[in-house]
């Protein structure tokens, strides 16, 4: 009933926002992007009061006061969400075939996200790298989820070699990032659970780290970290979940 209450008021309010956002779609992405944050807010919230699901965040210390890439757990679309409003402006790396979405897809591509060729190998590293040193040069940080795919929690995926090109290609710290919001937000949305989210933020890995140790070093401290926020939340139930 509390996932059914959430989806009717997500939807409407997203189709609400999508019809008044097409006019700032036609002026610089700097309104739309606060306007995406407000349409976030009003989400989180409406999922706070209908689901009893809310958040905390872990680690804003090791958040830097420059651009940054972060290295972010893909277990939900709520860290997708969230993330615009712990980190100001971010680009995203996402797949292109979003931006073929009506109305989003072009909010998208107006906000300055990047977009990629999932299949277009070494091009698409290119491409990727050039996007994301354009969104540097703009004082923006750049967000990738490693895996490039959601996964459920307690599972893993290989890294992609997207991280390690964008570590070797810029010239500015990785913060591994830790979520465990898959226990709450299964994939589909089906049966949101009420709860407190946690997303962590690791001590930064410096530039310039080998390419091999780069990849194991921010691997180990993800996955460690999310197995013991998993591990946490399990206790904090008192029971574990299956997906």
């Amino acid at each position: 009933m509390r996932t059914t209450l959430f989806l009717i008021l997500f939807y409407g309010w997203t189709t609400l926002a999508g019809l008044l956002v097409l006019p700032l779609l036609l002026g610089p992405p700097e309104p739309l992007r606060a306007y995406s944050r407000f349409w976030v807010r009003v989400t989180l919230w409406l999922l706070r009061i209908t689901v009893g699901l809310s958040h905390r965040v872990v680690g804003r210390e090791n958040i830097p006061a420059g651009p940054a890439l972060f290295a972010i757990k893909h277990q939900s679309a709520w860290e997708t969400l969230a993330i615009n409003l712990i980190i100001r402006d971010p680009a995203i790396v996402l797949k292109r075939e979003l931006t073929w979405i009506p109305i989003f897809g072009w909010y998208l591509l107006r906000t300055g996200q990047i977009a990629i060729n999932r299949s277009g190998g070494m091009s698409t590293l290119r491409d990727m790298v050039k996007a994301a040193r354009e969104a540097l040069a703009d004082g923006r940080s750049i967000v990738i989820y490693p895996e490039g795919t959601r996964v459920a929690p307690g599972s893993r995926q290989t890294y992609h070699a997207g991280i390690a090109a964008l570590h070797g290609a810029l010239d500015v710290p990785v913060v591994p990032v830790a979520v465990n919001s898959g226990v709450f937000w299964p994939h589909r949305m089906l049966g949101l659970r009420p709860g407190v989210i946690t997303i962590e933020f690791l001590p930064p890995l410096p530039a310039g780290l080998p390419r091999r140790d780069f990849v194991q070093t921010l691997e180990t401290a993800i996955e460690t970290a999310c197995d013991r926020l998993h591990q946490e939340t399990a206790s904090a139930t008192g029971a574990s979940h299956t997906y």
